[in-house]
């Protein structure tokens, strides 16, 4: 750096570099400085109006009283007000009459989306696809039916299947038959089965569970409903739990479902999603959401 000043009668600070990088003492511009001020004013005027110093808990008020929680309730308050003729409807009307509707059912399967991605996609999946363990929403398969007033059943009561472990009451030759009737019954939608299986099947009680004709139905309605406890329909070629075929049906048989005192059971809760004495009376979701997701669940799976 020089120490003298080789651009005599400018102003600068007298420092130069590299010969001739100097530091000017020219003023700022006028746009800048009135940019900085403006920027200092309106610094100001925003914390007097708006909230800003933290004292306590809280920050000042502001002669304008705003708050981003008063700006988030005013949204809620003007979507609620938007939902309110749906939802006064709603409030009145059963599943099966909403979905006769056209303008509320779309209305209904809008909302119900985002209930059952918080509610019900950890266990059936996005759109009810299933995930392993868990029945899959998607199909035409109804363990307990596919009415709406089935579906509001499900919904608001929760389902628990049980079956018997069979492991001490049948021999290992008859659990071996009747896993492989099983998987016949699959493969031929019902029409196949062996002799030796179908026998099996009627003499060791298993039809009052899944009926004479082994799909799940114990009386068969008018209305196409049907009378079960839940128990899966074996002439069809879905599998309640994955992956399907000989060994799953032979550990099915010999531990059966939600058994106590058997570790090696296959476990399949439905929650109660409505009023529930473990929760002394207290519902997880309101009789409107579960109506939104009986008419969501029923248009997956096409229920009838």
């Amino acid at each position: 750096m020089a120490e003298h000043n080789p651009f005599p009668g400018e102003k600068n600070t007298g420092h130069v570099w590299d010969s001739n990088l100097r530091e000017l003492q020219n003023p700022s511009p006028r746009w800048w400085m009135l940019a900085f001020w403006a920027s200092i004013a309106f610094w100001i005027g925003y914390m007097i109006l708006y909230p800003m110093w933290p004292v306590g808990q809280e920050p000042t008020p502001g002669l304008l009283g705003w708050s981003q929680m008063k700006e988030y309730q005013k949204g809620i308050d003007q979507m609620v007000a938007k939902r309110a003729q749906f939802e006064d409807q709603l409030a009145v009307m059963t599943p099966a009459q909403i979905i006769e509707d056209p303008g509320l059912k779309q209305y209904t399967l809008a909302a119900a989306k985002v209930l059952f991605g918080d509610n019900c996609r950890a266990c059936h999946g996005t759109g009810g696809a299933g995930n392993p363990g868990f029945p899959v929403l998607a199909d035409d398969d109804w363990i307990y039916g596919g009415t709406t007033v089935k579906i509001q059943e499900s919904i608001t009561g929760g389902r628990k299947p049980a079956m018997t472990a069979y492991e001490k009451i049948l021999a290992p030759a008859e659990v071996d038959t009747l896993a492989k009737w099983v998987v016949q019954m699959n493969e031929t939608l019902g029409k196949g089965g062996s002799e030796e299986g179908w026998a099996l099947f009627k003499t060791k009680g298993c039809t009052a569970c899944h009926g004479e004709k082994a799909n799940g139905h114990l009386v068969d309605l008018p209305n196409g409903d049907f009378v079960t406890v839940g128990a899966a329909n074996l002439t069809d070629e879905i599998w309640r739990f994955v992956p399907g075929g000989y060994e799953s049906a032979k550990h099915k048989i010999l531990y059966g479902v939600n058994q106590p005192g058997v570790p090696e059971t296959r476990h399949a809760v439905m929650p109660v999603w409505g009023p529930d004495p473990a929760r002394q009376g207290q519902a997880k979701l309101s009789p409107e959401e579960i109506k939104k997701l009986v008419v969501y669940v029923h248009e997956l799976g096409g229920g009838y």
